[in-house]
């Protein structure tokens, strides 16, 4: 429910933004997100006890010098007592930039480290499949095999010897 909220809200400040201003409007809600990964600050945006306005305020004070739209836009949040909805408007907002770019995010997880030359071959392979620009970061994992997650283009690979080898062992019993 709150990211088809979210999505309504980057839908409005999309219209009124250029690119660029998207850009700079994802930076500063992205800051904003982190700063709401604090307890505390959690505590204070959602105490009934303090006002919507002192509460758009206390958000407003951390982005002084900003664009006129993106106040605008974070006092309208406050008044519709919805700024805790500011890190899932921020991942809207970056998933919305990704596709006018064309370029995402994904991430590999293997148990040995990848050369940069195999993960620039695998980010290729993906470009050429899905026609669009994908920067992979790499982590480590205890599982043997390799995973590969692009989020926002919903791809999901797999391949881990574990799975090779129950599939050749099903195969050769079906064979029998």
């Amino acid at each position: 429910m709150e990211e088809l909220i979210a999505k309504r809200y980057v839908n409005a400040l999309s219209e009124v933004a250029t690119s660029e201003q998207k850009a700079e409007y994802s930076e500063v809600l992205n800051a904003i997100s982190e700063l709401l990964k604090d307890e505390s600050v959690i505590e204070r945006l959602t105490s009934p006890l303090i006002s919507s306005a002192d509460k758009t305020a206390f958000i407003l004070d951390g982005i002084k010098g900003s664009d006129s739209n993106l106040e605008n836009f974070i006092k309208i949040l406050g008044e519709n007592s919805r700024l805790e909805l500011i890190p899932n408007i921020a991942k809207s907002l970056n998933q919305e930039l990704q596709k006018e770019s064309n370029e995402y995010e994904g991430v590999v997880t293997s148990s040995n480290a990848l050369s940069d030359a195999d993960l620039e071959d695998l980010q290729n392979s993906l470009k050429t499949h899905t026609g669009s620009s994908i920067k992979l970061t790499q982590t480590q994992s205890d599982v043997e095999g390799i995973r590969v997650s692009v989020e926002d283009l919903g791809i999901e690979v797999n391949f881990s010897k574990q799975r090779v080898k129950e599939q050749l062992i099903d195969f050769i019993t079906k064979s029998l």
